[in-house]
């Protein structure tokens, strides 16, 4: 990957203070912020430009900054993290999704919270929207493209959505809000809502489906396929299963950092129709050969 030169972004020097960098990044977001900018290729300079701030407004986020870029980089060298970088993690926070590798691989994942100025306020208020998306996209992560109303405008913005997401998490885009009324940009919160599935049933972390099964699968057990979210796998049915009988697949519903959640199979005899001679004695036979049986007696 290449290596970004966020001070040279920012147009400020290494030894800049919090608040000359914080000057120039409110000088740059008022020009370039795609709601506002007339400038050739304002969003993606403003999503350089938000990058960099994000880099360099905490000190111990651009601590970790100075020590890498200490090793002579210039924008566009090839560049490989070295070990104890990623000492942040995701809590589904500001900035998912909207950063480069170059970002993600030296800080890892952040974790959320509000935007804090100097002296410890608050940054801009947050915009809220939701976001729909389908459960394979929750299940496996990826990314997404989401269009935001902001005023009369409407920007699309590329989102990535993390691995096990869940409806009601929300994902911060920091700095990618209407500009406030000093200039700075806030925040865009999006809510997650997961689409209803036609097959798969979800709650919580867990999914559930209904399997069809033939009587004599019920009856003498076997091997069938059966779908998951992350492809079909081989099920072994138990001899002697009746309808609605549920079997847990470990595992195989929607992963986070706190917990994995299971699939559960809904069995459902499926019986094939009497419609010919031969279909007709061979369920006469097998009558024949449980005499005096009554399921309504059980």
């Amino acid at each position: 990957m290449r290596f970004h030169d966020y001070y040279e972004t920012l147009g400020v020097k290494p030894d800049a203070s919090a608040d000359e960098i914080k000057q120039a990044y409110r000088k740059l977001a008022r020009k370039f912020h795609p709601d506002v900018s007339k400038e050739s290729k304002a969003e993606e300079r403003f999503k350089e430009i938000n990058e960099a701030y994000e880099a360099l407004r905490e000190p111990e986020r651009r601590r970790e900054y100075d020590r890498a870029r200490a090793g002579g980089f210039r924008a566009g060298d090839e560049f490989r993290p070295g070990p104890g970088g990623g000492g942040f993690e995701y809590d589904f926070g500001d900035g998912n999704g909207q950063f480069s590798d170059f970002f993600e691989s030296l800080f890892g994942r952040m974790r959320g919270g509000p935007r804090r100025g100097a002296g410890g306020r608050e940054g801009p208020a947050e915009t809220r929207a939701e976001f729909e998306i389908d459960l394979e996209t929750a299940y496996s992560g990826g990314k997404q493209r989401v269009t935001v109303q902001a005023g009369r405008s409407a920007r699309t913005l590329e989102v990535k959505v993390p691995k096990g997401i869940a409806s009601g998490q929300s994902i911060r885009l920091a700095g990618q809000g209407p500009l406030g009324p000093d200039g700075e940009p806030g925040d865009l919160l999006l809510t997650i809502r997961i689409r209803p599935h036609p097959r798969f049933r979800l709650d919580g972390r867990d999914v559930s489906v209904d399997l069809p099964i033939a009587p004599w699968e019920a009856a003498l057990g076997g091997r069938v396929a059966v779908p998951t979210l992350g492809g079909e796998v081989d099920m072994a049915i138990p001899a002697g299963s009746q309808s609605g009988r549920k079997l847990r697949l470990k595992g195989r519903g929607l992963g986070s950092a706190s917990g994995q959640g299971d699939q559960y199979v809904v069995l459902q005899v499926h019986t094939p129709a009497a419609d010919d001679a031969r279909a007709r004695a061979a369920y006469e036979a097998f009558q024949a050969a449980f005499p005096g049986y009554d399921p309504r007696r059980r």
